[in-house]
């Protein structure tokens, strides 16, 4: 009789996952950092690529987020994709995938707060040059484009819902040879494939509508095969990459996208027009209003709507703002968008305090404009909120 083991070697080795042979509406959360190997040549030709497998769940491969790439992958339209563990590390890597020191960068002037800042204080310290262009206007974008390593937008700008016309800077991008690369986290892929119109990464921070629950973490770059394998090679080394659990928390938001969207675009376009018409208001910028700049565009790139972000301007500038915000009940003040809650921030001062103030103006970012995200509450009591806000500040 072979003699039985000790106690603490059967508690570390004791637990044996039984088999199954039925599928489930949940995929597995493989929460494991790495993998057993038959013998070292296997291991060896593993982490190399060489055969498939797993051997180490920092970029090298997991089950789960494999499935949550692939499905993503799947939304947009691309051949695969990769997940990070957070939006700024889907951009970090994505840029430094491309750009050494000496290199440019184009990037359109309207961007989230952590990519600007990124552009004009991280990247110029190892020699990257990003250049700012007006994405509006295709001259300059072309003029700036020979000779870059990369360009890079967003569908929805952050935080003045622009709108640029997508499919005209995506051929100007390939007819210079240069890839495109777009920030689809506003819109979503059930609003937007920017693969459609030549861009051959699409980013997200899925901790906002991929998500969708204001509990989850995450980034993802949709791409080809072999631009994912350059993402990949540069995580691995730099470590940004998705945990299990947070890719686990983001196919199961991303079931409900469509459901989740519709509701969104819904609900905020009848706030926008609400508020477009508010004589507290000066100014609402959403792209499907008739006011808005990129309304004609929009109405090409995003017909089934503009989403669940908006942005206004209270009358009476960065103070009013601010007191808007305050005085708001059932909207949060709060970091982050594309969850069930409504969410608002003043933008100068919070998700884009690392614009200069002249960049800030050049990109249309007013010092009072304040960022909503609309949740998924009842919209009569989301009117009713910021009509007794805008009641207590006038």
């Amino acid at each position: 009789m072979t003699s039985r083991r000790g106690f603490q070697t059967r508690a570390v080795h004791g637990a044996v996952a039984p088999p199954i042979d039925q599928a489930t509406p949940s995929v597995p959360l493989y929460q494991t950092s790495t993998y057993r190997f038959p013998d070292s040549d296997a291991y060896a030709a593993t982490i190399a690529f060489e055969r498939s497998g797993y051997t180490y769940t920092r970029g090298y491969g997991n089950p789960t987020v494999e499935a949550f790439e692939g499905m993503l992958a799947d939304l947009e339209g691309t051949e695969t994709a990769f997940g990070f563990a957070s939006g700024m590390a889907a951009v970090h890597t994505l840029w430094t995938t491309h750009a050494r020191t000496g290199d440019r960068i184009v990037a359109t002037n309207a961007l989230y707060g952590g990519s600007y800042s990124l552009a004009t204080d991280m990247l110029p310290r190892f020699g990257v040059d990003v250049r700012f262009v007006d994405g509006r206007d295709l001259d300059a974008v072309a003029a700036a484009l020979p000779g870059a390593v990369l360009f890079y937008t967003e569908t929805i700008a952050n935080p003045t819902m622009q709108v640029l016309d997508l499919q005209a800077l995506g051929a100007l991008a390939a007819s210079y040879g240069v890839p495109a690369a777009i920030d689809n986290t506003f819109a979503s892929p059930a609003l937007c494939t920017p693969a459609d119109y030549g861009f051959r990464y699409v980013l997200h921070s899925s901790t906002k509508y991929l998500g969708g629950h204001h509990d989850h973490v995450g980034g993802v770059v949709a791409c080809d095969a072999e631009g994912r394998a350059r993402l990949r090679d540069t995580a691995i080394d730099t470590g940004g990459t998705m945990a299990p659990f947070e890719a686990w928390l983001a196919m199961r938001g991303m079931m409900t996208l469509g459901l989740r969207m519709r509701r969104h675009t819904e609900s905020a376009e009848v706030l926008a027009r609400h508020l477009d018409e508010h004589p507290g208001v000066e100014r609402v910028w959403y792209a499907t209003l008739p006011s808005h700049p990129d309304h004609d565009v929009a109405s090409r790139i995003l017909p089934a709507g503009a989403g669940g972000m908006l942005a206004i301007e209270v009358i009476g500038g960065l103070d009013a703002g601010k007191a808007f915000c305050d005085a708001l009940e059932l909207a949060w003040v709060a970091t982050s968008l594309g969850g069930t809650y409504t969410l608002v921030g003043h933008a100068a001062s919070t998700t884009h305090r690392q614009y200069s103030v002249a960049d800030r103006r050049a990109a249309g970012i007013t010092d009072g404009l304040v960022r909503i995200s609309v949740g998924l509450e009842d919209v009569e009591d989301l009117i009713a909120d910021v009509d007794q806000a805008l009641a207590a500040i006038a």
